[in-house]
């Protein structure tokens, strides 16, 4: 089931409040409780908090504290692309969206307002957002001051960019659409969006367009001398008072704001006698220009008046606040009840997502991007905290990640080394090693270091081990390490930062031993690419399966695969696809498929197929058009080791890839290499999905 739905739009003063007010009151007709949520807020302003947030939360009654409906101000968004932290602002929306995700049952997402110093930016940020929220997508279109092929072509090109990132969108809007156009919208969207997208038009209303005395204060900065309790009053026509009056009071009509200098007495009380007669039009307020003031006796006069409109006072001349009120894009408050129902009527006249919300709450995200992988990874670590073992204490990646993964709460963590030269090591790196929260244990010195050693002994006293061998053996700490993890010390161990692959992994081939199964120990890394997570196998330890091992890697692979929530679509990598390569390697990846397709007829399976057919829809529609895999694998096994790990490296270098693992398929209990090239991310990501791994052994 899909829990969320994005609200994008192309332009500023869109009308896309509508759409969100008319969806929210939907949305909470079908499920209880619907959250709210803005990634990015407009603070070009300073205008204090969100208008947007501050209406739904208040007009819904939605239990949502202010701050936890947005991530980050439109400022805030700026420096930190600035400073190159584009990853950050992602982790974060994505960390405070799926926060409201576990609260509420349903999270309406609005996009951002195309305004101030970023707003060059912000549509592609909103198809980013979109897509690493793993959220279909309603796109809001205006037509003020657009030809009809203006509107149409804007929102064609705004789809297929959402498209192309493959992101769903549901629903199409063309917003303030003049009335007698609404059907030529319609059928200029339908001409070129499928029948699965819902296409939508909504008439501009001119009492949604108009700015309440509310706004016309805040945006002169004026000052109310009267009538401040009527501030929500929306205007309609405004004019001048200039004339005299026997002529001006045929001009006024209903909701006329009237802007005149401020000493026109005259204008004054002759505007607020027709609000009250019954053969004049009601009036929505009185600007006063110029700083000037009524004298003392006309403000008297005006006190004592039983009815009253908002009067203010403002700085400017005649003609420039004339020309600021005209250029005000009028917005829906907390406070503009008669706005916020007419929004809602006129939505519900044109608009109907019911057919949408039935089909939004069945659907399926599409994939799963890098950071969406990041994140489940991070949440389903925290869910039952695993106790890690790194026996690389005193190196500066495993120290630092070690430290970063404790802070964040997901893991427990032990060290080995000589505890005073990981203190040592730590305060050179100006790190805080709280000794409270991680573990340090040199394994000589351990209480149970000689439990270890008879362990150790009697496990492999049949291949020659003595006591003093298993003593020298088991203060080396790879060996330590995997001794914890055996005894039930540990849920498992992360090496290699400074030790070699077969250093790591050879205690756990001597007693922790494989699967029930498994003949074949071997590897996956997790490829996060730009719009997807990839899996590639055996990018680590086997130089030259046979066809049957390979067989078993593919199986392996794609259990790894379902476990960390990405579907299994395995493609039997080869420099040939289908039925016409020939030759010794070919021939052994194509047995290997048979092998897997007769002992796991459940999984989707290609091979052989070339790299490029596995992934690129249009290369495999050509290559294998009746391939359920081509074209979209999820995960590709490599022939041998010499082609997957230098496939993997090549990708992760030419593409900036995220290469999480290799992680070990196959094993008793977790162990996982690291390479000595790695990074403190890569220790970090291991150490993650290591503690995911031992979650399966309980």
């Amino acid at each position: 089931m899909n829990k969320g739905i994005y609200i994008a739009t192309l332009e500023p003063n869109s009308g896309k409040s509508i759409v969100s007010l008319g969806l929210m009151r939907t949305l909470l007709g079908k499920t209880a409780k619907v959250g709210y949520f803005r990634p990015i807020i407009d603070d070009s302003k300073n205008t204090g908090k969100d208008n947007h947030i501050s209406t739904v939360l208040s007009f819904f009654d939605i239990k949502l504290d202010y701050e936890d409906a947005y991530a980050f101000t439109s400022s805030e968004l700026i420096k930190k692309r600035n400073k190159g932290k584009s990853g950050e602002i992602l982790d974060t929306i994505i960390t405070k969206y799926k926060n409201l995700e576990d609260r509420f049952d349903f999270v309406l997402v609005e996009g951002s307002d195309f305004t101030g110093e970023g707003s060059v930016f912000e549509f592609d940020t909103n198809v980013l957002v979109a897509k690493n929220l793993g959220l279909p997508v309603i796109l809001v279109g205006s037509g003020v001051n657009k030809t009809e092929d203006e509107l149409l072509g804007s929102l064609q090109i705004a789809y297929t960019t959402f498209l192309e990132k493959d992101v769903s969108v549901l629903a199409v809007v063309a917003n303030k659409v003049q009335e007698e156009n609404l059907m030529v919208a319609k059928n200029g969207l339908s001409n070129f969006l499928p029948d699965s997208v819902e296409v939508f038009a909504i008439p501009y209303t001119e009492k949604l367009a108009r700015p309440t005395i509310k706004e016309i204060v805040e945006e002169l900065d004026g000052e109310v001398l009267f009538g401040a309790e009527f501030l929500d009053n929306q205007t309609g026509n405004f004019g001048v008072g200039a004339m005299q009056l026997r002529n001006y009071l045929t001009h006024l009509k209903q909701d006329s704001l009237v802007i005149t200098p401020g000493d026109r007495a005259d204008i004054i009380l002759g505007a607020l006698q027709a609000n009250i007669s019954t053969n004049y039009p009601r009036i929505s307020g009185i600007i006063l220009t110029g700083g000037l003031k009524p004298e003392e006796p006309i403000l008297q006069l005006i006190q004592g008046l039983s009815q009253i409109v908002p009067i203010v006072s403002v700085n400017d001349g005649t003609f420039s606040v004339t020309n600021r009120v005209g250029n005000i894009k009028s917005q829906i408050y907390a406070s503009s009840k008669p706005k916020i129902e007419t929004s809602l009527t006129v939505f519900s006249k044109e608009v109907s997502f019911d057919k949408l919300i039935e089909r939004l709450i069945n659907l399926k995200p599409k994939g799963i991007t890098p950071r969406m992988f990041q994140y489940g990874l991070m949440k389903r670590a925290r869910t039952a905290k695993k106790h890690i073992v790194m026996p690389e204490g005193t190196d500066e990646r495993i120290l630092t990640a070690a430290i970063q993964l404790v802070e964040l709460d997901i893991v427990q963590i032990t060290l080995l080394g000589e505890v005073e030269k990981v203190k040592e090591k730590a305060v050179q790196l100006g790190l805080a090693l709280d000794l409270d929260k991680i573990s340090v244990i040199n394994p000589v010195q351990s209480e149970h270091f000689d439990d270890y050693v008879e362990t150790f002994y009697e496990l492999r006293k049949h291949k020659n081990v003595n006591r003093d061998i298993a003593r020298d053996w088991m203060a080396d700490v790879s060996y330590y390490g995997t001794m914890m993890i055996y005894k039930g010390h540990a849920d498992g161990m992360v090496s290699g930062a400074a030790h070699t692959t077969q250093h790591t992994i050879r205690p756990a081939l001597q007693f922790i031993k494989t699967k029930p199964g498994v003949s074949v120990v071997s590897s996956v890394f997790f490829m996060c690419l730009e719009d997807r997570v990839s899996v590639f196998g055996d990018c680590a330890i086997n130089p030259n399966p046979s066809a049957t091992e390979l067989a078993e890697i593919a199986i392996s692979s794609a259990e790894s695969s379902l476990a960390f929530g990405i579907e299994p679509k395995i493609a039997m990598l080869s420099y040939s696809s289908g039925t016409s390569g020939k030759g010794a390697d070919v021939d052994r990846v194509r047995e290997a498929t048979e092998i897997v397709k007769k002992e796991r007829p459940d999984l989707k399976i290609e091979g052989p197929i070339q790299y490029d057919a596995a992934v690129d829809a249009a290369v495999g529609k050509s290559k294998l058009p009746d391939s359920e895999v081509a074209g979209q694998a999820s995960v590709l096994i490599f022939p041998d080791l010499n082609t997957g790990n230098n496939t993997y490296k090549a990708v992760q270098r030419e593409t900036g890839a995220l290469a999480i693992g290799p992680m070990l398929q196959g094993l008793n209990k977790p162990v996982n290499d690291l390479s000595r090239g790695c990074t403190t991310e890569d220790v970090f990501n291991t150490v993650i999905i290591t503690a995911i791994q031992a979650q399966g052994f309980n």
